[in-house]
């Protein structure tokens, strides 16, 4: 039995009912007649193409007694039980490989994806859901599930400035490969335009934060007066590392290739070039090799804090044979600018390409891992 609470309002407008205990009843709260694409059905009152950027995580009360892994496991047991039986079918599936390797750069309507978009989840289950990302995700500002939440909005203003429904906060797909659970693997991916995330579980702890796809389009932009640059940290901190490089060193570092895109991005799955190129970290002072790791936390914070902290000192710990890399101008702006870090482990790109919806550049970028990529499934 649910035990409902309260009405829940966001920015002055009734969203929903917040779900504070759950004994397993898995009759669906709200069922409805429209499907997916994925075939699962639309809740009543779904929030739509823009309206999952607007709802804020919930608190579930029936997980606040538990941490980690733990928490995102009964969050997910929160969800699936306000679900249809439509709805989980299309959120939960196996694990396979084919299944946890499907995710683009590309609008979910360009790129089908697997799962179920929150346009057809109501508020209450967006707000679970959302709670479910934030809880895999970092604290830190302007990283983590405040990147995540930047980026919806991001594509909220594609919607309105000229992307039409294509975008939008609601084509981001939630999906469950394999049973979340303490015991086994299970992978959680939450993947839209712009933004994937795909993190594994193993017997109770993230053993894979790989592949962590962030890209934004427009690099800058306006909510109700607050501005929002949702990559500009990834991007200064690659630029302050060349910038503090001397000429010699960019010598090194540079690039005689044009690189028009990522390397290693959607679809380029295990294809990472086996011979090292560019500036080795070994030659650098203290100094430099601090900027290098502050590039790397960038990406690394998006994940949980503790487990963050855990995969930095992995990288800290190879930083003398990891290598920088880059193409074209130091200042990351221009069409066709490109940078590298490539480690024993660590493998992060950004690239600068051209608009697609606006004019202009916008930004792609990948962190994966060279070892661990999705805990090193790869058939």
């Amino acid at each position: 039995m649910k035990k409902i609470l309260s009405m829940v309002s966001i920015l002055g407008i009734t969203l929903g009912t917040v779900i504070v205990s759950c004994s397993g009843d898995s009759d669906s709260a709200d069922s409805g007649n429209s499907t997916s694409t994925t075939g699962g059905g639309a809740s009543d009152n779904a929030v739509g193409t823009t309206g999952a950027a607007s709802v804020a995580a919930t608190d579930v009360t029936a997980c606040g007694s538990v941490t980690g892994v733990s928490k995102i496991v009964c969050l997910t047991e929160q969800l699936k039980a306000t679900l249809t039986s439509s709805q989980l079918a299309a959120l939960q599936l196996d694990y396979t490989y084919t299944n946890i390797k499907t995710w683009s750069n590309l609008p979910a309507a360009m790129s089908a994806r697997k799962g179920i978009p929150l346009g057809n989840l109501n508020a209450t289950q967006v707000g679970i859901a959302k709670a479910i990302i934030k809880e895999m995700s970092g604290t830190a500002a302007n990283e983590g599930y405040d990147e995540i939440q930047q980026l919806l909005y991001a594509d909220n203003y594609l919607n309105a400035n000229g992307g039409g429904s294509t975008y939008g906060s609601g084509n981001f797909y939630l999906a469950f490969f394999g049973t979340p659970s303490a015991t086994g693997k299970f992978e959680i991916m939450f993947t839209g335009h712009h933004k994937t995330i795909a993190n594994t579980y193993n017997n109770g702890a993230l053993v894979a934060a790989t592949p962590l796809f962030t890209a934004t389009e427009p690099l800058s932009f306006a909510v109700n007066s607050t501005t929002y640059a949702p990559m500009d940290q990834e991007k200064n901190a690659i630029v302050a590392l060349l910038g503090a490089l001397s000429s010699t060193q960019l010598a090194t570092a540079k690039a005689s290739t044009t690189f028009t895109d990522l390397v290693c991005g959607p679809n380029a799955n295990w294809s990472f070039p086996t011979a090292f190129s560019g500036l080795q970290c070994s030659a650098l002072d203290a100094t430099q090799k601090a900027l290098v790791l502050n590039v790397i936390k960038t990406y690394v914070n998006d994940v949980s804090d503790t487990n963050a902290a855990s995969i930095l000192a992995t990288y800290t710990s190879e930083l003398d044979n990891t290598y920088i890399y880059y193409s074209g101008n130091t200042s990351m702006t221009v069409k066709n600018d490109y940078f590298r870090i490539a480690g024993p482990k660590v493998w992060i790109e950004f690239s600068v390409q051209g608009g697609i919806v606006l004019s202009g550049v916008h930004y792609h970028s990948i962190w994966r891992d060279r070892v661990n990529d999705y805990a090193t499934t790869n058939s």
